[in-house]
């Protein structure tokens, strides 16, 4: 017994280290991501409007012999490499960037601006990471390309438009990505982020992030003049009483060991300082990770908005408008375990940590509710020193979104294409049969 655990431990060892793509494949591939990366940060373009994006990525991964299909659900790009008999197995990446305006200062930074989709007059950034995804999947899958005596089945790279506004996942699907081409027997993704310092990854088993809920609420009220406030109705006041009383539902209605976040993001209203508007409008944010506080949560905040409302002797009752939402993303526990050692081979295992469920969320689950089970890791971004720096400080980094955010290129970009290339030829390197075997069959939230 002894024996054969030792002998399956050496097979597992050195199949792992056959996997791990070596220095010398990443640094030839790095050199073409990174330009791509320039690239696409100094010319990001808004959700659902990735048009050159898309086109650029599509006509590399063309050129490395990929069957590439573009305009799937959008500007969506799907490529497929066929190697063989194997399992199916996807890897994604986001396409588009945020109207935020720049300003880390870098040489390269977007000066970009454009029209949204309200006609409005936008700085564009890659201030959530996308650029650098896509760079990881341009040197992922030229390795790959180059290195088809390592793994055998069906790789499948996909560039989704619009994950910022919660539309792009749902529209490929949509338009046929799991009847048009084969459906993957497991989905992958990586996020960089401040968070971790460059050159690690984090990995969370079971809950990786939220289900996350917009909601456009508009308040009516009756307008007049701001010096004569009895002879209206002040849609601003109730507005603002809403908002502070929204923030009692996470501290005083759901339970304190459950997870709620109510934000509002942004209130407008008025045209003038002496002018008591009409109406006004708010936008939220909701993010729970149990259905039952997200049924809780929503309830509770179509409550108080309508009591408020009626309160201060509205005219009309507020409308509540869901725009926007999508489930959390469910990592499969013991997929999350099996490619834990892949990718301690392939970076060390002191650059691999366990991380805590985080509260932002993504329309990724929207491939995992189609029951392919989901590997979602992070990627560390934040400069080492910097970091360590924040850390003793106990102060935080820009985030993701932030006008500031900008990952340490290198070594991010290089951790990000050796952790792809690792993960999958991984799990491209059985039958389909015994992947899912390996799996705990639990790619939907228990």
């Amino acid at each position: 017994m002894k024996l054969a655990k030792i002998l399956l431990l050496a097979s597992l060892v050195a199949s792992a280290s056959a996997q791990t793509p070596t220095s010398k494949e990443v640094e030839n591939v790095y050199p073409d991501a990174h330009a791509l990366y320039l690239d696409l940060h100094q010319n990001p373009e808004l959700s659902a409007h990735e048009t050159q994006t898309a086109a650029k990525l599509a006509s590399r991964l063309r050129g490395l012999g990929y069957e590439v299909t573009e305009h799937v659900g959008g500007t969506g790009v799907v490529a497929i490499l066929k190697n063989g008999a194997g399992p199916t197995v996807m890897l994604r990446t986001e396409l588009d960037a945020l109207p935020v305006e720049e300003k880390t200062g870098l040489a390269y930074a977007s000066k970009v601006r454009t029209k949204d989709d309200a006609g409005h007059d936008v700085p564009v950034m890659h201030a959530c990471g996308h650029d650098l995804h896509m760079a990881s999947i341009l040197g992922t899958a030229t390795i790959m390309a180059h290195s088809k005596d390592t793994w055998h089945g069906t790789l499948m790279l996909i560039g989704q438009p619009a994950e910022e506004i919660i539309g792009g996942a749902k529209a490929m699907l949509d338009d046929g990505l799991l009847t048009r081409f084969p459906k993957p027997d497991v989905a992958v993704a990586l996020h960089v982020g401040n968070i971790l310092p460059a050159g690690e990854v984090g990995i969370t088993p079971g809950v990786f992030n939220t289900n996350a809920d917009s909601l456009r609420i508009t308040i009516y009220g009756k307008g007049g003049h701001g010096s004569a406030p009895h002879t209206a109705i002040d849609p601003i006041v109730i507005a603002a009483r809403t908002i502070l009383a929204l923030q009692t539902i996470a501290s005083r209605e759901v339970k304190p060991q459950e997870m709620a976040v109510v934000t509002v993001g942004y209130i407008q209203a008025g045209t003038k300082n002496n002018i008591i508007p009409d109406q006004a409008e708010l936008g939220l944010t909701v993010r729970t990770n149990k259905p039952e506080v997200r049924k809780q949560v929503l309830a509770a905040i179509a409550r108080i908005t309508k009591a408020e409302a009626e309160a201060a002797g509205a005219p009309r009752p507020p409308t509540i408008d869901r725009y926007e939402g999508t489930d959390l993303v469910y990592n499969d526990p013991a997929l999350a375990q099996r490619l834990r050692g892949v990718l301690e081979s392939a970076l060390g295992k002191d650059k691999v940590v366990n991380q805590e469920p985080i509260t932002g969320s993504e329309d990724f689950s929207y491939f995992v509710e189609q029951g392919i089970p989901s590997f979602y890791f992070s990627l560390g971004g934040a400069d080492p020193e910097k970091y360590a720096q924040a850390k003793a400080a106990g102060t935080m980094l820009p985030s993701n979104h932030s006008s500031l955010f900008a990952p340490d290129v290198d070594p991010a970009l290089h951790t990000g294409i050796a952790a792809e290339v690792a993960v999958l030829r991984n799990l491209l390197s059985g039958s389909a049969e015994e992947l899912r075997k390996t799996m705990a069959g639990g790619s939907a939230v228990p």
